[in-house]
This record gives structure tokens, C-alpha cells and sequence, in this order.
């Protein structure tokens, strides 16, 4: 069975591949950065606590040292809007495999179809991609590395934003919110209990930059134990649309960097809170309406 290890093998081998080459253009920093993301990848089950964590700090290390810049890109002939037609590949792919992975019972772990269809998706791209552009063999994966380099450092934003959550989780942060929250909201009323979780999926996220570290501590604190044990809420309805108000605080933070300080930064843009300013105006609309769906639908 295809498991979770099967796109660990996958991201290790990218990364590894960013390391060789940047070894060979004399990047040895970048070399370094990419090369412990895939021993991280490739290792990490094995390494331990203490393996794991000597190895999260020399990437830190690396990534705050800062990593050489990336090469000028590598131009190719135009080919008109059909491009488009590569990435929706990926995505067309994974949600193909996500629906359809119980039709084929055995062949991919049913928890991880997502992960596992979403590499699969990746794969199919290129395989198009090499039969209609027909690039060179390393092109795809240097035009990759050029990218990664370019973003630098943010590139680890979103795995130790999402460790992060996992740590307030198992140093019981939700309860301790939970307990507060309590305390202040009125006994029984439910829009108070639906407006403190999904406001607290957005600030948290705003303060954290990452829907994922503040979702375990906000359904351990409200989504859980108030909206669906005591309101009896339904578990899918509470943890997508508590999801989806974390996104709109993604949406307008500077600690999400990777979704909005990046953007500007590759836009070359003068403002580089430019981004985050476009966004807000649908960020806080969409908020409202998830806490209106949250409240309407999910009792």
C-alpha cells in the first residue's frame, strides 16, 4: 500500500536534487539548506527527538545565515494560454484520486490519499510537460531550485508553523484557552461560542501566520468540546468552515510571508505590504460569511 512515506521519498528526492546542484554552481550554502530538508525527508523517523531536533536548528542555522540568490531564469518560446493547461494537472489529479481512492481498496492509504494523489498529480505534469515542451532533462528541476531560492528562507515557514500547532497541542494550550473562553461566554449561547472560535481561528492565525498552528488549539479550546459535544455541531461542517476563517487571516498578516510578503517580493512591488492590502477587503467579507455558514448550517 502507497503510504505517507511514498511522499516523503518524493520531497526528499527534490530536495536532494536541489543540493547536487547547487553543489555543482558552487552554492554551498544552498547546498547545505537543501541537503538537511531532504535527510530531514528521507530520515527523520529514524533520527529520534534529539536527531530531529540537532537537525531542525542546523536548518535554522542555515536558513538565518541566509542562502545565495537565485540564477537568472532560463528562457523558453512562448506557448500561449495552454501552459495554464500543465498546473491545473495537479490539482485535477489529486482531487481525482482523493474522491476515487476507495474505488481501489488496497492500493493507497485512504488518510493520505490527498498528500499521496497531489505527488501523483506532480508527476503526470511533468511526464505532459516533457512530451510537449520537450526541455532539457534538469530544466523542470532547476527552474524549481530557482524558485526555492528565490523565496529563501520562507520556504521553512510553513512545516515549523505547522509543528508549532502540534507543539501547543501536546503542551495542552487548547484546554487552557478553552477554560478562559469559558469563563467569558455566556453558558448555552451558541453565536458567542460560534463567534469565539471562528475569531479566534482568524487572530491566532493572523499572530501565528499559519491556519494549521491555530486550528488544534481552537478546536481543542471551542470547535470540540462546545460546538459539537455541548451544541452537537457537525465535526466536518465545525472543522472546514474553522479552517477556512484561519485562511482569511492568512490572508491578511505578514506573518503568513510566504502568501503575502513573497508575492511582493517576486513582484518586485514598491509596497511590500501591497499584497496584504488587496487581500483584506476579501478577507474580512469572507469571514463573516463562514461564521454566518458555521452558524447556519453546521446545527
Amino acid at each position: 500500500m502507497i503510504g505517507l512515506a511514498f511522499v516523503y521519498a518524493a520531497a526528499g528526492a527534490v530536495f536532494a536534487t536541489y543540493a547536487i546542484l547547487s553543489a555543482t554552481d558552487h552554492r554551498w550554502r544552498n547546498a547545505l539548506l537543501w541537503g538537511l530538508l531532504a535527510v530531514s525527508m528521507w530520515f527523520g523517523d529514524r533520527l529520534g527527538d534529539l536527531g530531529n531536533g540537532v537537525l531542525v536548528a542546523a536548518i535554522v542555522l542555515v536558513a538565518v545565515l541566509g542562502i545565495n540568490p537565485a540564477k537568472p531564469a532560463e528562457l523558453a518560446a512562448p506557448k500561449g494560454d495552454g501552459l495554464f493547461a500543465i498546473a491545473l494537472i495537479v490539482p485535477a489529479v489529486a482531487l481525482g484520486g482523493t474522491l476515487y481512492a476507495r474505488w481501489f481498496p488496497g492500493l493507497m492509504d485512504p488518510k493520505q490519499a490527498t498528500l499521496i494523489s497531489l505527488v501523483f498529480g506532480v508527476i503526470v505534469a511533468l511526464a505532459v510537460a516533457f512530451i510537449w515542451l520537450r526541455p532539457r532533462p534538469l530544466t523542470p528541476l532547476r527552474e524549481g531550485l530557482r524558485l526555492m531560492d528565490t523565496i529563501g528562507s520562507i520556504t521553512l515557514l510553513p512545516p515549523l508553523l505547522a509543528a508549532l500547532g502540534g507543539i501547543f497541542t501536546l503542551a495542552k494550550v487548547g484546554p487552557l484557552v478553552g477554560g478562559y473562553a469559558g469563563a467569558v461566554l455566556p453558558d448555552g449561547s451558541l453565536i458567542a461560542a460560534v463567534l469565539a472560535y471562528t475569531f479566534g481561528m482568524f487572530v491566532l492565525t493572523v499572530l501565528m501566520g499559519n491556519a494549521f498552528a491555530a486550528f488544534p488549539i481552537m478546536v481543542t479550546a471551542i470547535g470540540i468540546p462546545v460546538l459539537i459535544h455541548q451544541h452537537h455541531g457537525n465535526p466536518a461542517a465545525v472543522a472546514a468552515l474553522g479552517m477556512l476563517c484561519g485562511f482569511c487571516g492568512t490572508l491578511s498578516t505578514p506573518m503568513a510571508a510566504n502568501f503575502t510578503l513573497l508575492p511582493a517580493a517576486l513582484l518586485e512591488l514598491k509596497d511590500r505590504y501591497a499584497v496584504i492590502k488587496a487581500q483584506v477587503p476579501t478577507a474580512l467579507p469572507l469571514w463573516v460569511a463562514c461564521t454566518a455558514m458555521l452558524y447556519g448550517l453546521a446545527f
